[in-house]
């Protein structure tokens, strides 16, 4: 009889052992029941990543933005103060200023005035990052013989520039205008062009911070 027991009793730990398993394991089965029926979800939501999928940017305009970033980097963070209060001006050569015949220059050099229109209304990242964009969109529409709004939208489109920020083609005679949506980070950014072969010209120009893409202030091309 005592070795019956001592038989019994060897068999008996691994038992309770597999007991033991297994109320864990339904323990952690209701424990999961719960969390799902109970609000504290662990798991993922398929729904939530369905959203999220849906949100995420096209190739597209995720190429547009990777642009936008690559001509902001050598310019002033976003944020910042307008050019004249910040010190700040676009890089280029220096107005060259002729003399009347007979004129003497004077003797002290001239302030220049308060800034106006854009210039007063962007801030140093917007004004320095227009110039980079005015540069590229003159050099390309300057070789479109005829440029008719749909030659314009093509040649912005082989620059980057996607067809959700271009605004306004609008034949002009013999030269189509048209406007950038150039806004990111809070900014007010947009650029107004003139396609006109030789005499094709861009400028910076402001639209409003929120909502539809909308020009507040311009300079006439």
């Amino acid at each position: 009889m005592t070795r019956m027991r001592a038989s019994v009793s060897a068999f008996a730990h691994p038992r309770r052992g597999l007991v033991a398993a297994a109320l864990a394991v339904l323990a952690l089965t209701g424990c999961g029941s719960e969390v799902r029926g109970g609000g504290q979800r662990t798991e993922p939501d398929v729904r939530a990543g369905s959203t999220t999928s849906a949100a995420r940017p096209t190739p597209e305009q995720a190429a547009f933005a990777a642009m936008l970033d690559r001509f902001a980097q050598p310019c002033p963070s976003p944020g910042g103060a307008a050019p004249g209060s910040a010190g700040e001006k676009r890089t280029g050569p220096e107005p060259v200023q002729s003399l009347a015949p007979g004129e003497t220059p004077p003797a002290e050099p001239i302030e220049p005035g308060p800034l106006t229109g854009p210039a007063a209304e962007l801030n140093a990242h917007d004004w320095c990052t227009s110039a980079h964009h005015e540069q590229r969109v003159i050099e390309a529409l300057q070789s479109v013989p005829e440029p008719t709004p749909a030659k314009v939208r093509a040649t912005l489109n082989s620059l980057g520039y996607i067809d959700a920020h271009i605004h306004g083609l609008q034949h002009d005679g013999k030269a189509t205008r048209f406007y950038l949506d150039l806004r990111e980070s809070g900014g007010r950014l947009c650029v107004a062009g003139l396609a006109a072969g030789e005499v094709t010209d861009a400028n910076a120009c402001v639209a409003a911070a929120e909502g539809p893409f909308t020009v507040t202030t311009e300079e006439r091309l």
